[in-house]
């Protein structure tokens, strides 16, 4: 019968022994009212040894009763006997200490009993009802435990899939850039130190500003068109890259490194490909809560054709776990590909 007191549960058995006392103590005035202070007195009494017994009741002895044995008969017989103990303490151990409460002056006599069984059996019913309040409140507590502890863990095992997903994103994006880093490198070409300087700004932005849960609009923002300046390097004048924002309030927020999937999806599986007249048009709007996301691109991928790369389906996982209300779709139409993000930024789970 070994187990360690918690002091949380200790706490819990106090309140509810208040409120079991409070109880007892309206239930006599209401029916003595002449007598409060001895209502007062014996509700004292009554709560300092059924406390207790229904503490060691419920939180050992019938996890010991239940413990996993050889044979169930043995538990069996370990429960009538802890049951036969529990019956004597709940009738004639209350009714010594109430005979002790009279002795000491601390009990007072309310109510004649003509028999000594009439006195137990009054004594009986104060245990019962002090098993059932005892026992409702205590399933009630382990219940709401239990509903806050899954709550937590939905909480954490969330964060950690979201961490999951980033970190996918990170390296995937890194990889995409330092393919392009090379491809300038290779060529010998001058604008390979500008790229280097570019990517570092990205990482720095990227290790500082993105740990936390949010950020600004505005600064997924900055991270986008820094991107962009970095894939420019790459093109001559021939790509045209369109980038346009209306937003009622820049500093609303967002997770961080949500959009930029999108855009990297633009250039990596659209511009990339195209061979005559690419394109990106980039256009955010954000009003009331409601932003509005779309990026089109050059394709010359056969009409109706989509593959969802590691980008767009690791996005739309994030959007799964991040929001209750969004909705992203992929058009790949003649010679043009579109992806639209729609969130109600209230949404937020």
């Amino acid at each position: 019968m070994n187990r360690s007191v918690n002091i949380k549960l200790v706490k819990l058995y106090l309140w509810v022994g208040l409120g079991y006392f409070i109880i007892g103590l309206v239930n006599t005035i209401h029916k003595y009212p002449e007598q409060w202070l001895g209502g007062l007195l014996n509700n004292v009494w009554g709560i300092i040894i059924i406390l207790p017994v229904n503490f060691l009741f419920f939180e050992f002895t019938i996890p010991f009763v239940l413990k996993k044995r050889i044979s169930i008969l043995l538990n069996i017989l370990l429960g009538i006997i802890f049951l036969f103990l529990f019956m004597i303490t709940w009738s004639y151990g209350l009714y010594g200490w109430r005979l002790l409460g009279i002795q000491l002056h601390t009990y007072i006599s309310i109510k004649n009993f003509a028999l000594v069984n009439e006195a137990v059996a009054n004594q009986m019913a104060y245990s019962v009802g002090a098993i059932f309040f005892i026992g409702i409140c205590r399933h009630i507590y382990n219940y709401v435990r239990l509903k806050q502890s899954q709550q937590q863990l939905s909480i954490e095992k969330q964060a950690a899939e979201l961490n999951y997903l980033r970190s996918q994103t990170n390296p995937h994006f890194l990889f995409n850039t330092l393919n392009n880093i090379y491809s300038l490198s290779r060529d010998k070409s001058d604008l390979a130190p500008e790229s280097i300087l570019r990517l570092s700004k990205i990482l720095r932005y990227m290790l500082y500003e993105t740990s936390g849960s949010y950020i600004a609009i505005e600064q997924e923002l900055k991270i986008i068109s820094d991107y962009i300046d970095l894939e420019k390097l790459r093109y001559d004048e021939s790509l045209k890259i369109s980038f346009n924002t209306d937003l009622e309030n820049p500093k609303q927020s967002l997770p961080p490194l949500l959009l930029i999937p999108l855009v990297e999806n633009a250039f990596k599986h659209g511009v990339s490909e195209t061979g005559n007249q690419p394109f990106v048009d980039i256009h955010l709007r954000v009003a009331q809560r409601q932003m509005k996301f779309i990026v089109k691109n050059s394709s010359e991928m056969p009409e109706r054709t989509i593959i969802e790369n590691i980008g767009l389906s690791n996005l739309r996982r994030q959007l799964a776990l991040l929001y209750t209300d969004y909705q992203l779709l992929a058009e790949q139409g003649e010679g043009v590909f579109t992806a639209t993000l729609n969130i109600n930024l209230a949404s937020h789970v």
